[in-house]
């Protein structure tokens, strides 16, 4: 399969405060497959630490973290 072909889901997290990013993100990418890419939304400022942390912590790669419309943008590939 090419990474082209991998699937790719956005999680809307914005309003939700620590830990609810993270946690959701979790579940959802336990629930893709190895390779896809799942695209967060939020607005907690907490997650700017605990986001990159968890990947780290969970073998998953942050591959982008942008910023627009007041929102962090994270795109993460599930490891």
């Amino acid at each position: 399969m090419a990474d082209d072909d991998l699937p790719e889901e956005t999680l809307d997290a914005r309003g939700l405060l620590c830990p609810l990013p993270v946690l959701k993100a979790r579940k959802r990418l336990k629930a893709m497959v190895r390779g896809a890419v799942l695209r967060v939304l939020a607005t907690d400022p907490a997650a700017v630490i605990d986001i990159p942390h968890f990947c780290t912590e969970a073998g998953h790669v942050l591959v982008e973290m942008t910023e627009s419309d007041g929102a962090q943008i994270y795109v993460i590939r599930r490891g």
